[in-house]
């Protein structure tokens, strides 16, 4: 019994169902997906500073590589080099040597008391210079000083390592002492660095060949770096223009009192994390948007054909049945009188009666599947014509007195106060909507304590209005705007248990929406129902017959377009 109302549930639920399947897993996903944006937005600009930091690493790393390489190359100088009158010939040893980022290279020898002899040359030609600048002179002559006690003293140096020395920032000096072979100085040479030469060609020049490398794909033209003096003053600068106030600041090696700023220029990277934070969680907020829209769509869909499915079922089985209860009383009747069993005039016309009424009621029941048919397959057509309203609801009532007495039911006519306007309109399906609706009231008040249907006519506004009222079960507010649907029948209540096709409703609203005109219901649960049908008047149509071209057929849930067609 669990099972059996669980599987119910799911089948009329299947939307709900599906909807919540699908979307909870979606949501959680979502869920973990903005948490893992959150760790990624933090790493992100922890990254980008790291980067940053890392870049400034790199460029100090090629300056401090590139001063020492040279220095390797050019003070590397043999002890046999300065002794005697070799010293003089020191040049020709500068002159194997590549220099650069040096605006001038010394030599000085030292005697056994620590006197000196020191010699100077030109980079540019390995020229040996007689006059230097005396800020030069005294900047090579502070480097050697210690070298000089260092000979007084007989001090032995492990190692020919290279020194600096830059109290005087417009010559900084990198020196190495020369040993012999029993590791004692016995002179030093060294390089002036060209401060020129490092703002304006190398600093530049390895800006350029690092940046791409920490950031590829264009990102930087988003750096800026820049390179400012003990005074703060700008000597360098990547890009002159924008930038963010996120700059990270390193010293330079040998350039101690200058410092070099790497900054953003359009985002900082938080700026930029934040941003791609907001765009990926936009966009998957997007996507698992248009991907619950798609299931929705494709579970209502299903559950329309579902649905649908159903009502054609329910419609088969039901229109077996009404087709079996008329058929089953023309067939008792007749066999009454075949077998000549009623021979009495006033019964053989009581039964011809009950069997022109049920013949009826089955021709109604088969043109309305006929009718139905056309109207899907869009071959329906009307034939219009001037008609005397009066006269066709009286003509249709007669039709229907015997069945609705046979059921106990009497008719209450309200006919006009006044005489209507003439209406032009297809007499037969006008009759056919008007006998689908008194069908109905019959059906949906057998147990109503009144068995009375109220007919009225009259006219306003230039339409005119055929209602019929019944005192039946009545129809729930929700429900109201469905039964007009094709194979729909109302799935609670007392309603649920009478039989029908479900088709009455629906070829009511295409007839009477094929003459421009409309059908509505005011209902209430146990308080019965009128159904009221509004055409307009012959003065509002034209005065003309004409066959209307095919109707557009009824598709899904929606109603056709039904336009009055010449």
């Amino acid at each position: 019994m669990t099972m059996k109302k669980l599987r119910t549930f799911l089948k009329n639920h299947m939307l709900l169902v599906g909807l919540v399947a699908v979307v909870v897993p979606l949501l959680s996903i979502l869920g973990l997906q903005y948490w893992s944006l959150l760790k990624l937005e933090k790493t992100s600009i922890v990254a980008g500073t790291v980067g940053m930091k890392n870049y400034l690493g790199d460029v100090s790393k090629e300056i401090k590589i590139f001063y020492k390489t040279s220095a390797d190359q050019v003070l590397n100088v043999p002890a046999y080099s300065i002794q005697g009158e070799n010293l003089h010939k020191a040049k020709y040893h500068f002159s194997k040597c590549t220099v650069e980022g040096a605006k001038r290279l010394f030599i000085a020898s030292f005697g056994p008391d620590g006197e000196s002899q020191m010699l100077f040359f030109d980079p540019n030609g390995m020229k040996k210079m007689a006059e230097v600048p005396e800020g030069e002179a005294h900047a090579a002559q502070r480097a050697v000083a210690p070298m000089r006690i260092m000979v007084k003293d007989g001090t032995t140096v492990k190692s020919q390592m290279a020194y600096y020395e830059d109290r005087d920032p417009e010559n900084r000096v990198i020196f190495k002492p020369i040993l012999d072979e029993w590791s004692k100085v016995v002179g030093t040479t060294g390089m002036i660095l060209d401060t020129d030469y490092f703002k304006g060609q190398l600093l530049p020049r390895i800006v350029r060949e690092t940046l791409p490398k920490f950031f590829p794909d264009g990102q930087d033209e988003n750096v800026i770096v820049s390179l400012f003096d003990a005074k703060e003053n700008l000597v360098y600068t990547s890009q002159k223009a924008g930038g963010q106030d996120d700059k990270i600041a390193t010293g330079m090696p040998y350039f101690y009192d200058y410092s070099l700023v790497v900054r953003s220029r359009h985002m900082t990277p938080e700026q930029w994390a934040h941003w791609n934070f907001n765009f990926s969680l936009t966009l998957s907020l997007l996507m698992t948007g248009v991907l619950i829209g798609g299931i929705i769509l494709a579970l209502r869909t299903a559950s329309r054909e579902m649905r649908l499915s159903q009502m054609k079922q329910d419609f088969v089985s039901n229109v077996s049945h009404e087709l079996r209860t008329p058929l089953s009383s023309i067939r008792v009747f007749g066999e009454f009188m075949k077998l000549g069993r009623v021979r009495e005039p006033e019964k053989i016309t009581e039964y011809g009666e009950h069997i022109e009424t049920e013949s009826r009621r089955l021709t109604q029941l088969i043109n309305n599947i006929l009718d139905f048919s056309k109207i899907e397959s869009g071959r329906k057509t009307y034939h219009f014509e001037r008609v005397c309203v009066e006269e066709l609801i009286a003509e249709t009532l007669k039709c229907c007195e015997v069945r609705l007495r046979q059921s106990d039911f009497r008719i209450v006519f309200e006919g006009p106060t006044e005489a209507l306007s003439p209406a032009v309109l297809d007499r037969d399906a006008v009759a056919q909507a008007l006998m689908n609706l008194l069908d109905n009231s019959v059906k949906y008040s057998e147990h109503a304590e009144s068995k009375e249907v109220i007919v009225r006519l009259g006219e306003r506004d230039g339409r005119i209005r055929i209602s019929v009222t019944d005192h039946g079960v009545g129809i729930a507010r929700e429900e109201q705007k469905k039964i007009f649907e094709k194979f729909y029948r109302v799935s609670t209540g007392l309603v649920h248990d009478v039989k029908g096709s479900g088709l009455g409703l629906a070829l009511v609203k295409h007839i009477v929406e094929a003459h421009r005109g409309a059908v509505t219901v005011e209902s209430e649960p146990g308080r019965g129902s009128t159904f009221t049908i509004l055409l307009p008047a012959a003065e509002n149509l034209g005065d003309r017959t004409e066959t209307q071209k095919p109707t557009p057929p009824l598709r899904g849930d929606a109603p056709p377009d039904l336009a009055f067609k010449h």
